[in-house]
């Protein structure tokens, strides 16, 4: 899915130590990421929680397709503890590894808010575990611009059978999108 010259993000850093991005593109055409590189990042992030490991608050700027600007902060503790878990895991350097970071954000508010989703996810101790067809629906479900998922076209794209599966107990392997 990365394509072979990925767009690359621009990077600035605060005085106050905000890391800024600048992506040239709105937040609805964000590309579609692999599903293993976002059960990658959502590992590396639930293990990042686990261990308390911090991240610095960043500050999002997508150019929109008529010059205008949408800016999003990113300072919920919790938030910006995976959000650097995924520039650890797979980069946000480029459009495709800040599109896994969004994706990444936007499942786990879909998850926050969506009483239908409740069951393909199974909370314990170690954290979430999570049925595989929302990782795979949500590395390819386009964003909107508000960054989120869309709850109607994300539960939509999910496979019919999914709704009715119970989530597995094991940890996930070989999502594929």
């Amino acid at each position: 899915m990365e394509p072979s010259e990925p767009e690359q993000v621009r990077l600035g850093v605060t005085p106050e130590g905000v890391l800024t991005y600048l992506v040239d593109r709105p937040l609805e055409a964000m590309p579609a990421v692999r599903g293993r590189d976002l059960e990658a990042a959502w590992d590396a992030a639930r293990e990042a929680a686990l261990h308390s490991r911090m991240s610095t608050v960043r500050g999002f700027r997508f150019r929109r397709r008529d010059g205008s600007f949408t800016d999003l902060a990113l300072a919920d503790r919790d938030a910006c503890c995976w959000a650097g878990a995924v520039d650890r895991t797979v980069g946000m350097e480029s459009s495709y590894g800040f599109s896994v970071c969004l994706r990444l954000l936007a499942l786990i508010d879909l998850l926050a808010r969506a009483r239908w989703a409740q069951g393909l996810l199974r909370l314990g101790r170690d954290g979430a575990t999570l049925h595989p067809s929302l990782l795979r629906t949500a590395a390819t479900a386009p964003l909107t611009s508000e960054a989120r998922f869309d709850e109607t076209g994300f539960r939509d794209r999910l496979p019919r059978f999914a709704l009715g599966q119970p989530v597995m107990t094991g940890r996930l392997t070989g999502a594929t999108a």
